[in-house]
């Protein structure tokens, strides 16, 4: 093979491909179109950038960019942990036709308009009056499709160009891989067909603005502030439309062309400093002179774009140059390159493009700094975004197959219906697109750290109640990557920091200031922290509740120890569980101190005190109580095998948790039970069923210990569930509501939660009642919450909640992974390839 996958660019032959087909199992849109009734979000301070969002291109950690369903880029998740959001129209591709008597031109994405284009203040930029635009879908007449299927992402243009012309974009996202997954790179590979009777000159080009220094916080202060229901945030002012010391240059390098991308570099190297390029193969190594690649190291995109389109229109071409001087301040630059080629009829051609950027560092707080994973691989100094075009160059077709045979088996099972298979593959994205930080690797974290936020309105990292559903997709793809995750909860839970903050909750009810410190030494923290301070130090950043007195987190915490222990396709890590038993014991005994009537089982206190944070809940729970009785299962496991397999003497341990479960056991149905199903608390007099009563009792069985309850009354509950939760409420079609009377009506019409639908709560009830032999309510909530996602313009920033009023709540929101909790239960834990491999 030659190198750099250069054979890439040959003349495919005159049958060429077979015409363009949208991926089986891929979400699919019409170029362009518009939605008219998408969903909107439901409290204006949360984040609504519009339904026009597409799938993230990036590795994890690496910062990712998203280009939508009408072609723009408008995504830039390139500082760790925030999000910028709008269309910057000069980065764009285009494509140039002459079919003998006629030619035309077309960027390829439709006109930007004021609302969705930024210039350096934000406000609206002047269109690049000069371009033409493609033309978008209608009701009517498709003018394209995008498909998407993570991390795969296609477009195809129809009835524009003679040509036939498609696109196909990804980034080396593949399981059990912990080197190529982090990579900061997009791979676009074009192909373009002449099917007509006479020859076709086309070009394709690629313009890219320098951004460099952009993705930074400009406020020096960094503080956290708390909004007037004491939830904390932090202010966010990135340096968009920065221009000071970027320059651009024309690269050549073996086996490639192309232009890099710089800006001012300081020592050490700060946060947004670093490279672009954009590469394609150099034909000329290849033997395919005919291929012509031009390159325009400046040009400026603040004017009416004509410098670069109007040689482009005329004839494909663009000014060919390689000045680099350094910009000064509001002197915006752009580069551009462009393939040139004559197509024969019948003749096809792949061309490979590449955009990659070398970002390598993530700032924290005042002072404090991480590199990001793939410095491992490229090194940490801002300079290596060739580098890292280059390998791309080289093992694109081998990627493209290794993401081909990794998700065959999601693709093709047969057990399970299409819109499903779409939603496993494309709910992944969160791993990029999430605000998601992976650090350089480190003695004591062999895979380095890291973390994903919750969501990006709650914008701290790995939220231990959320992970509870959200983790199934990490623990069966990237297992290493939950072990981080966990080992960092294990040493935070005996941490303390005694910094008082206000609690929100009591603000909303009108309670005044209350107050509480951060962290309790030996409670387990709600999260690792938030991208503005120090993240898997600092913990417990969020402040709506008093996490320290929640009922919930030590199970949590218990339960997804062992889970990653006993089912990590990579094999049963001793060494992990070792690492964790201390924190396990710590977190279990903190919790029982909540026992205050010495049954056994720890009381809610009447503050929402659980993940469902809105909800006050009094005395023992189902929820908490269930989860407590599988926790204390675990434990039992954990301390069994430790004293099997390392000799460990953990009898003591044993003894205690055995005591506390008989007594549990013993008290748990006496206190709920109603004859149906389980009340919702022992003490409040709720008359509400709730739809995840029993997630404990799910767990238990998932992980093969000992039911939490009895088969005859989970089914029974999960039976009350269906007809309250799921069937009397709006007719199934949006999902299971968290909690309505036994006749499906709500408790309060005003309600928060229990009248919401949570994407993941749905997902892992689906699990359950999967578990429990009712694959058909499983599949049938999982369709009408895939649906409601995916038809309203909710895709690739899954919320948090839906309601009936089509609103939604937190988007990018981490919990709506749990979807990987019904594969895992269709599959008995079938390892999807390569996830095995050990880093």
């Amino acid at each position: 093979m030659p190198p750099f996958g250069l054979w890439a660019l040959r003349n495919l032959g005159r049958s060429g491909p077979s015409p363009w087909q949208p991926p089986v199992a891929s979400w699919q849109r019409p170029f362009g179109l518009g939605w008219e009734q998408p969903y909107t979000v439901r409290y204006a301070s949360n984040i609504d950038d519009g339904p026009n969002h597409g799938m993230p291109l990036g590795g994890f950690g690496a910062g990712c960019i998203g280009r939508a369903p009408d072609g723009a880029f408008n995504l830039w998740h390139l500082d760790g942990g925030e999000h910028w959001f709008g269309s910057i129209p000069d980065c764009q591709f285009a494509l140039f036709e002459r079919d003998g008597s006629e030619s035309r031109a077309h960027a390829l994405a439709t006109a930007p308009t004021g609302d969705d284009t930024r210039d350096g203040d934000g406000r609206s930029a002047p269109p690049l009056a000069a371009w033409n635009w493609y033309p978008a879908s209608t009701a009517g007449h498709s003018t394209g499709t995008v498909a998407a299927r993570y991390p795969l992402c296609s477009w195809n243009h129809t009835g524009v160009f003679a040509a036939e012309v498609s696109c196909e974009a990804f980034s080396p996202i593949l399981p059990g891989d912990y080197r190529q997954t982090s990579y900061p790179v997009a791979v676009f590979v074009w192909t373009l067909r002449n099917p007509t009777a006479a020859p076709l000159d086309l070009s394709l080009l690629l313009s890219w603005r320098n951004t460099v220094g952009w993705f930074t916080n400009t406020d020096p202060a960094a503080a956290v502030h708390f909004r007037d229901d004491g939830s904390p945030e932090h202010n966010y002012v990135p340096a968009i439309g920065a221009t000071e010391g970027q320059r651009n240059r024309r690269l050549d390098a073996p086996g490639l062309r192309g232009l890099l991308l710089e800006g001012h570099s300081s020592e050490p190297l700060a946060e947004g400093q670093g490279q672009w390029c954009l590469a394609v193969p150099d034909a000329s190594t290849a033997g395919l002179e005919a291929v012509e690649v031009f390159r325009c190291s400046r040009w400026d995109p603040s004017g009416d774009g004509a410098e670069i389109w109007g040689p482009f229109r005329r004839d494909g071409s663009i000014p060919e140059s390689d000045n680099d001087r350094r910009s000064r301040t509001d002197d915006p630059a752009s580069a551009a390159l462009a393939v040139r080629h004559r197509l024969e009829p019948g003749q096809s051609i792949e061309i490979p493009l590449v955009i990659a950027w070398d970002l390598p560092v993530t700032a924290f707080a005042t002072g404090s700094r991480a590199l990001r994973r793939y410095t491992d691989f490229f090194g940490s100094g801002g300079d290596n975004a060739a580098a890292i075009a280059a390998e791309a160059l080289r093992h694109w077709r081998q990627w493209r197959q290794a993401i081909e045979a990794w998700q065959k088996p999601v693709v093709q099972h047969p057990d399970l219906p299409e819109p499903l298979r779409m939603a496993l593959l494309n709910e992944l994205y969160d791993l990029a697109s999430g605000g998601s930080l992976w650090t350089a690797a480190s003695a004591d974290e062999p895979v380095g750290r890291f973390g994903v936020l919750e969501c990006l309105d709650y914008a701290w990292y790995e939220s231990l109640d959320v992970r509870l559903y959200g983790s199934f997709a990490l623990l069966q793809l990237w297992p290493e990557l939950d072990k981080a995750v966990l080992r960092s909860f294990a040493r935070a839970i005996p941490a303390a920091d005694a910094t008082p903050r206000p609690i929100g909750w009591y603000f909303t009810q009108g309670r005044g200031r209350v107050e509480a410190v951060r962290k309790v030494a030996g409670a387990t923290p709600h999260d690792l922290g938030a991208p503005n301070e120090l993240p898997f130090d600092a913990t417990n950043y969020t402040a709506y509740q008093d996490c320290n007195l929640w009922k919930d987190l030590a199970s949590d915490f218990v339960l997804q120890v062992w889970r990653t222990y006993r089912l990590a396709p990579s094999g049963r890590d001793i060494g992990f569980l070792a690492d964790c038993w201390p924190a396990a014991v710590t977190a279990l005994r903190y919790l029982k101190q909540f026992d205050i009537n010495d049954d056994g089982l720890p009381d809610n206190g009447g503050a929402p005190d659980q993940t469902f944070d809105d909800w006050p809940l009094q005395g023992v729970s189902a929820y908490c109580g269930a989860l407590w009785i599988a926790a204390l299962e675990a434990a039992l496991a954990i301390g069994q095998q430790l004293q099997l397999e390392l000799g460990l003497d953990t009898a003591g341990e044993q003894r205690q948790f055995g005591q506390w479960l008989e007594q549990s056991r013993g008290n748990f149905d006496v206190l709920l039970w109603n004859g149906e199903y389980y009340a919702i608390d022992a003490d409040s007099g709720t008359p509400v069923v709730m739809a995840d009563q029993l997630c404990g009792d799910f767990y238990a069985r998932l992980l093969g210990l000992p039911a939490v309850v009895s088969d005859e009354r989970a089914l029974s509950a999960l039976k009350a569930i269906k007809e309250s939760c799921f069937e009397a409420f709006e007719a199934g079609r949006l999902g299971v509501a968290n909690g309505l009377r036994r006749d499906g009506t709500p408790l309060d019409p005003e309600g928060t939660h229990p009248l919401e639908v949570w994407t993941g709560i749905n997902f892992g009830l689906a699990a359950y009642y999967r578990l429990m032999g009712q694959t058909a309510t499983a599949l049938a909530i999982t369709d009408a919450v895939v649906n409601q996602v995916y038809e309203g313009g909710l895709q690739f920033r899954t919320p948090e909640a839906i309601t009936a009023a089509g609103t939604f709540r937190a988007c990018h929101y981490l919990r709506a992974m749990a979807i990987w909790a019904l594969w895992a239960t269709h599959t008995n834990w079938q390892p999807i390839p390569g996830a095995e491999r050990l880093p």
